[in-house]
């Protein structure tokens, strides 16, 4: 498999591609791990109402927002897609949580 290269050094759409591709590969094993933490929030909280915490939700939002910011990311973009994956986090884990004690 040819390596992947730095956005920077990329001269073909070959290279992007291949970039784009090992990037988004990273990513879902990122995710996976997030997942895996959704799990094991699941486990531990006591009630159902525990899942949805909007404070924290709130607070990772804006984490995540200032990590884009320092690291010239588009935050208000980034702002939506943290949005989404909050809500996807918080939906899984609600199902986890009522699979856990089925």
């Amino acid at each position: 498999m040819d390596k992947h290269i730095e956005p920077e050094l990329c001269r073909t759409m070959k290279e992007v591609r291949r970039g784009v591709d090992a990037t988004d590969k990273a990513l879902i094993s990122l995710l996976a791990t997030r997942f895996g933490y959704m799990r094991a929030a699941a486990r531990i909280k006591q009630t159902h109402e525990e899942v949805r915490d909007e404070d924290r939700k709130r607070e990772v939002i804006d984490n995540a927002v200032a990590e884009a910011k320092a690291l010239g990311v588009p935050d208000a973009l980034i702002a939506q897609f943290w949005e989404a994956l909050v809500e996807c986090s918080i939906a899984y884990e609600g199902e986890e949580w009522k699979r856990i004690r089925a």
